[in-house]
């Protein structure tokens, strides 16, 4: 890691201040989520599991999402902690996440380069992770998985004289940790397990073939072996199966996004387009930057690729899957522009002139500022329908929410009656948004309505809210569903429409 010893003293108080200018700034981007007294976007779905486990519950038969179990663990262990329905505690780690990040590409940047490369490499982290959408400032699954991902790549790219280098099966197991927090950093661990085998790493190190089969070696067995230690828990849970199926076997591809993958893209390079710029220069590299860190360069350049086939491989391109490519892409920019901005190279054209870039950079700021706060500001308050069920039920009371809409039980307070808090395995429903002229029932989840028969029968629901009530809109109307249509029926009358839909009351 970059010391600071022999460096003046005027320029280490002015790196200083250039740190803590960057995380003031951070801290300045993320402040409508650290203000914001709700769940943000998928973080709604991830606490419903979270209070389910701190309620003694498990995830995938209790309460069933598609994530890894790392990611329901750490909410869990956030709400347990802070308590449930703490969404500032939530926000606040999710800051210091987003901290640890930038540390950590820091020293990636400060070990391959220099300090000014690994300040201006967290610099980009900061400005660009939350982009585009208030959605991207929630504490999702690709925000969660870069952490680890980028210690892994940190651990790696440390010099090291020693032949075994045993800190790489912690870098494995951080990697590890990464895929347990969101299924597509595994492939992160591929162009790293690639770069610890490159003929031009082993001559950086003056190592034989036989050291770097070890190393990568190392690597492996420490993403196996987390891998393995969290099969083992979820195994004495009884979970195993489950968890396996939720988590890896239900996550087909029914139908690909095409115009809204290339619409997503297209903004995505738009907005973000300093970072293609200063990547594009090292992939040109004329002015040797990367000449002496070839391995590394094709490493990141590795991360890159797999990163976007990640972003890719659900397609449904939602803006948070793009998170993934800016630690490669911050890393392979920065040091073109730690080298523009100190005037150690000049400019190949005048849009990269410095005073360009920081206009570009303080536009793409107040911009993405101004979409957050606008963003979050209509969703401060619980919706009607919680609101409505925390005031007319009881804290024991079971709901079931017939629909996408998680964040009810939260708003609600109430423990959800049956283990789909959403329920696309009733239904069919394709992630990523409704696809003209297809019948979604043909995937419906074999047993999923006993399932639900079973659940009720354990938790019979005080309360059911249909948020597809209003026929002329409804993507799933109850009538299309005859088991829910006569329970509802039968023993459930209407009591309240609100914005969100109608909520029955068990008679």
């Amino acid at each position: 890691m970059c010391r600071l010893k022999g460096v003046p003293i005027n320029s280490s108080v002015k790196f200083r201040f250039a740190a803590l200018g960057i995380v003031l700034l951070t801290v300045a981007i993320r402040l409508p989520s650290l203000l914001h007294p709700q769940p943000i976007d998928s973080e709604a779905m991830y606490s419903v599991v979270a209070n389910e486990i701190v309620d003694g519950g498990r995830p995938y038969v209790d309460a069933v999402e598609r994530k890894p179990p790392l990611l329901f663990w750490t909410y869990a262990a956030v709400f347990k902690i802070a308590g449930e329905y703490n969404w500032k505690a939530l926000h606040v780690v999710a800051l210091v996440w987003t901290l640890c990040a930038m540390a950590g590409l820091y020293v990636i940047g400060c070990e391959l380069f220099d300090r000014n490369t690994g300040l201006i490499a967290a610099f980009f982290y900061s400005v660009f992770q939350p982009w585009w959408t208030w959605k991207t400032l929630s504490l999702d699954g690709e925000m969660l998985m870069n952490l680890p991902i980028i210690l892994a790549w940190a651990i790696a790219f440390r010099r090291s004289s020693s032949r075994l280098r045993s800190e790489l099966f912690v870098a494995g197991a951080l990697l590890g940790a990464a895929f347990l927090l969101k299924q597509p950093a595994a492939i992160a661990a591929v162009p790293l397990g690639i770069y610890l085998l490159l003929p031009s790493y082993r001559a950086s190190r003056s190592l034989t073939r036989i050291n770097s089969i070890i190393q990568a070696t190392m690597l492996t067995a420490g993403f196996f072996a987390v891998v393995a230690l969290v099969t083992i828990v979820l195994w004495k849970q009884g979970i195993l199966r489950d968890a396996f199926y939720w988590t890896i076997t239900d996550h087909d591809v029914p139908h690909v996004f095409w115009e809204k993958g290339i619409l997503l893209t297209l903004t995505f390079i738009g907005v973000c387009l300093p970072l293609i710029v200063g990547t594009i220069m090292a992939l040109r590299d004329k002015s040797e930057i990367w000449a002496a860190k070839k391995a590394e360069r094709t490493a990141l350049f590795g991360l890159l690729f797999a990163s976007a086939i990640g972003t890719a491989a659900g397609a449904r391109f939602y803006p948070h899957y793009y998170i993934q490519l800016i630690p490669p892409l911050a890393l392979l920019a920065a040091p073109y522009y730690a080298r523009l901005w100190s005037r150690t190279i000049q400019p190949a054209h005048w849009l990269l002139q410095p005073r360009v870039i920081y206009a570009w950079l303080a536009f793409t700021i107040i911009f993405f500022s101004i979409k957050h706060w606008t963003g979050l500001a209509h969703r401060r308050k619980p919706s009607k329908t919680g609101q409505y069920l925390f005031a007319h039920s009881d804290p024991a009371d079971r709901i079931f929410v017939w629909g996408q809409s998680p964040e009810i039980y939260l708003d609600a307070h109430r423990r959800p009656s049956c283990r789909y808090i959403t329920t696309f395995p009733l239904t069919g429903y394709v992630f990523g948004g409704p696809i003209p002229g297809f019948d979604t029932r043909s995937r419906i989840l074999p047993g999923a309505w006993s399932t639900l028969e079973q659940d009720f029968a354990r938790h019979p629901p005080t309360f059911i809210v249909d948020v597809h009530g209003d026929p002329k809109t409804a993507h799933y109307p109850v009538n299309n569903f005859p088991i829910l249509a006569k329970l509802l029926a039968e023993r459930y009358e209407p009591v309240e429409r609100t914005a969100e839909g109608v909520i029955y009351r068990m008679r």
